[in-house]
């Protein structure tokens, strides 16, 4: 969400105050409020989507087909399928299928209605059938499209501020119970866009009501369907003790770690964007078999499940932080490989958000970590993930919110070791990252 239409440099911003005290701001609020209901509605149906798309083509049409349970080759054509379907909607439909996620969550501005159906069909193609992706990209475009969308139609000529402000309430909302608390939503889109100083308040009370109807919308629905709210949970987060000189060690290791890991699966995938975009839907498709491989390839070598390998890990993480205890040192390191390189593949072709698979990524690094001396289950855990996430987004406050505040009491104990490896991986990938040109040129 650009800040561009409440104060652009060179100008002189109007007073916070003063807004607010507007009648426009005051109508502003009850649009956001009435619109938080059926925009993160809207969210929760997409979301339920997903998963139902992920139950039909991973455990329900292998039985029907006559196999006894999912084959560990299944996810090779399966993914290829996704591939083919996401390439041929980014290539016909307008929008290009939403924002590049090798790019990260950059702003692009809210999308028309007449690209609505093609990001929604691209993202669908892309979570439902395995890609490596998670869902708060596309739920922060779509949130802000039908926001305006619903706006212009009762008032087609909103200015430019209100149309920021409407945008960004409808991505609130949206997101609001994804990653668990409504305020840690809120915090990353906050983050994300930049806005600052005075009219940060301003900016931000709109999006707050939008995000607090919305973590009520999911609430309610999730209770009242049976399907839960499809927020990300750490039920059984193991006790750690205070930190000691030896975690801090860890912490800084994690932050190198991270930072050089990050900084490769970037650069690797924007590489690989430039080189798919020349031929999007046989490249798409062939992306797709690369990932469905590499989750062959880990299913094969380790006995364990291929989904693991495959989407965006939100729902694997609260696993596999619980039964740690089940996985081995060498199996979690084949599980960061595989998932990174399927990762860095979807990065490059498939439609969707970088946040949760980066959270897993780190996860499964930090576990794998933690059978050495001096470091303990939850802390790295907790180092990793948000080590992981500052490398991917470049936002350390949320790195450190979403390392912490899902560990509940546990998270307060190893904040500062987060802290720590958060700002050592960030330092470093801002010296390791390379300018990549990324071609602008309409795929064939």
């Amino acid at each position: 969400m650009s800040a561009e239409p409440i104060g652009t440099p060179g100008t002189e911003s109007p007073d916070p105050m003063e807004v607010v005290r507007t009648r426009g701001y005051t109508v502003l609020l009850i649009m956001v409020a009435i619109l938080g209901v059926p925009i993160s509605a809207a969210a929760f149906g997409f979301l339920a989507l997903v998963h139902e798309l992920q139950s039909l083509t991973y455990e329900d049409l292998p039985r029907g087909l006559g196999f006894d349970g999912t084959p560990s080759w299944w996810p090779v054509p399966l993914l290829a399928v996704a591939g083919l379907l996401t390439g041929l909607t980014i290539r016909h439909l307008p929008g290009l299928g939403g924002h590049r996620p090798a790019e990260g969550l950059v702003n692009t501005g809210p999308p028309t209605a007449a690209e609505l159906p093609g990001i929604t069909l691209a993202a669908l193609t892309s979570l439902g059938l395995g890609a490596v992706l998670g869902p708060e990209a596309p739920l922060i475009t779509l949130g802000g499209g039908l926001a305006v969308y619903a706006v212009r139609l009762v008032k087609p000529g909103i200015k430019p501020g209100g149309r920021v402000l409407v945008a960004a309430a409808g991505s609130f909302a949206a997101v609001s119970a994804l990653l668990g608390s409504p305020l840690l939503g809120a915090f990353l889109l906050m983050e994300a866009s930049g806005i600052a100083g005075t009219m940060l308040g301003v900016a931000l009370v709109p999006g707050l009501l939008a995000s607090g109807i919305g973590s009520l919308i999911f609430i309610g629905l999730g209770s009242w369907t049976g399907l839960g709210t499809y927020s990300l949970t750490l039920p059984h987060v193991p006790h750690t003790g205070q930190p000691g000189f030896a975690e801090f060690g860890w912490a800084v290791a994690l932050g190198v770690a991270a930072a050089l890991l990050g900084t490769g699966i970037k650069q690797l995938s924007l590489y690989l964007q430039e080189r798919v975009e020349r031929r999007r839907v046989a490249a798409t498709a062939g992306t797709g078999v690369i990932v469905g491989a590499l989750a062959l390839l880990y299913a094969e070598s380790t006995g364990e499940d291929a989904s693991e390998v495959l989407y965006s890990g939100q729902d694997a993480l609260g696993g596999l932080l619980s039964d740690n205890a089940a996985y081995s040192a060498g199996t979690l390191l084949v599980l960061v490989a595989c998932k990174a390189l399927a990762y860095c593949a979807s990065l490059s072709s498939f439609r969707g958000g970088p946040i949760f698979p980066a959270m897993f990524v780190g996860a499964a690094g930090g576990l794998a970590l933690s059978h050495l001396p001096g470091l303990d289950v939850t802390s790295g855990f907790a180092m990793g993930v948000g080590a992981m996430c500052v490398a991917m987004l470049k936002l350390p406050m949320t790195s450190v919110l979403l390392a912490t505040l899902l560990l509940g009491s546990e998270g307060i104990t190893v904040m500062p070791l987060v802290i720590v490896s958060v700002v050592v991986s960030y330092v470093l990938v801002l010296r390791l990252e390379r300018p990549v040109a990324v071609p602008r040129t309409a795929p064939r």
